[in-house]
């Protein structure tokens, strides 16, 4: 009883770790140089079915096909930047985690400060107009005057 409580511990301690485990044995190069170059690859590509998730942390049979082919060419002699290149090549700039501000992505990156600096100027120019309001009453006829002054007198 007291092994299966230790296990069970155990399991219990490794569960949030379990994402971290995807790579595979049979994935992992002899070149200790080389699997580190891949696993930085593969944290920085997200995996095309589960998004928000690298291909590193993914168990989705696309992300172990393309950690092996992140290997694969890295074996190769591919730079990491060329290995990166050949997976944006055929799955496009959605498995970038951190896409490159250039081209139509420098819109997105700039999107977001643009709307935020709007959003300051459109507040700024209310703010001010507000101020140049004043709290005068508009002018009021003598009538207008002794019927507001009548109301005024009723509540307090």
């Amino acid at each position: 009883m007291n092994r299966a409580a230790a296990v069970l511990a155990l399991l219990l301690a490794l569960g949030p770790v379990a994402p971290a485990l995807a790579v595979q044995p049979d994935e992992i190069l002899s070149d200790p140089v080389l699997e580190a170059r891949a696993r930085e690859i593969s944290a920085g590509l997200r995996c095309p079915v589960c998004l928000n998730e690298s291909i590193d942390e993914s168990n989705a049979a696309i992300s172990r096909e393309l950690r092996l082919l992140i290997r694969e060419r890295l074996v190769a002699g591919d730079s990491d930047r060329a290995a990166i290149d050949f997976v944006v090549a055929r799955y496009g700039e959605f498995v970038l985690m951190r896409p490159d501000a250039r081209g139509g992505n420098l819109v997105l990156w700039i999107a977001g400060p643009a709307m935020f600096l709007a959003a300051l100027a459109i507040v700024g120019v209310t703010l001010r107009r507000r101020s140049r309001t004043t709290d005068e009453a508009p002018d009021l006829s003598e009538e207008e005057r002794r019927r507001l002054d009548e109301i005024l007198s009723d509540r307090g």
